[in-house]
């Protein structure tokens, strides 16, 4: 509907200093002359449109125009604070509870009774199982760092069981792949690394402060996908661990056989995670191709072997 589009085209001006007609176009998936159309109704609507000449010109809404809260409706209400009370469950913010208070406020009395009956049938939750207190408590005092720019010590086991000390610049706190990693700079390694926070320990913030480098997350870790070397991998499993195919992979890439089996053929970024998410399976799983993938899990199966032999003496702590 249009008037669904005016007030997403509002929402994004006011969240960004400007935009052009293309970009809005591109979005939408309409003409540039009906977003010209659109950016003529919404300012006979009342809304101050600013309109920015040369390279980096395009339209914006004037600094101080705010939305006033009649823009927001129930569901978009429902959404922010289903959200927030979700990213709160790892930082128990006060600052953060006084917000989603306020949000909710905005809700009209007639609908708390509704509001209430949805919290109580969903809960967003973004701490992954089994997340204890000391991992909380870490999660924190990361998130601190990072807000606040100061330096963080502590103790990291990389993936070969090393320990060593880092001292890093915390510039972003990330989600991804059910784990939260942190993304900064290593004073140590003079370069940006990915520290997953589970291998940390020892967490202390310094009382330094530090400049924000011109390097991202996105810029590093997101390379072309030209750059992005991929194993494309197909895969037979058995029927015991159907729940899990379907769980991780998606329908398009699943072969249900005549026998029960059940035929996976996917492309990923080869690297250990790879391995030992494929020796997760054990014996449900059994690598078609390519050969050399093929080869490479059954010598890590064989070394995995090796340490349950009748003959091997348990080895002591």
């Amino acid at each position: 509907m249009r008037i669904d589009r005016l007030l997403a085209i509002t929402v994004l001006m006011l969240n960004r200093d400007r935009i052009t007609a293309r970009e809005l176009a591109e979005k939408f998936e309409v003409s540039v002359r009906t977003i010209y159309r659109d950016l003529e109704a919404i300012g006979l609507a009342g809304i101050p449109i600013v309109s920015y000449s040369g390279n980096r010109g395009g339209y914006g809404i004037m600094d101080t125009f705010r939305l006033d809260r009649q823009y927001l409706t129930f569901d978009d209400i429902i959404s922010m604070v289903t959200v927030l009370r979700g990213v709160n469950t790892a930082l128990e913010n006060r600052e953060l509870d006084t917000a989603i208070e306020k949000i909710t406020s905005m809700v009209p009395g007639n609908r708390t009774g509704q509001m209430a009956q949805y919290f109580d049938r969903v809960i967003v939750d973004i701490l992954p199982m089994g997340y204890t207190k000391r991992q909380k408590d870490q999660f924190k005092m990361v998130h601190q760092a990072v807000i606040g720019q100061f330096l963080l010590k502590f103790l990291y086991r990389n993936s070969r069981g090393e320990k060593m000390e880092r001292t890093v610049e915390p510039m972003k706190l990330i989600f991804k792949g059910y784990a939260w990693y942190l993304f900064a700079f290593c004073r140590l390694k003079n370069d940006f690394r990915l520290f997953r926070l589970s291998r940390m320990s020892g967490s202390r913030i310094l009382e330094e402060n530090f400049e924000l480098r011109p390097k991202t997350y996105e810029k590093i870790w997101s390379p072309p996908p030209d750059k992005v070397k991929a194993v494309s991998l197909d895969l037979k499993f058995s029927s015991k661990v159907q729940y899990r195919v379907e769980d991780f992979f998606d329908e398009t890439e699943i072969e249900y056989l005549k026998d029960g089996y059940l035929r996976v053929r996917v492309s990923f970024p080869e690297d250990d995670w790879v391995y030992s998410t494929l020796l997760s399976y054990g014996e449900d799983l059994e690598v078609l191709a390519p050969v050399r993938i093929r080869r490479l899990v059954r010598e890590k199966a064989e070394k995995i072997i090796s340490l349950y032999k009748p003959d091997t003496q348990v080895s002591k702590p």
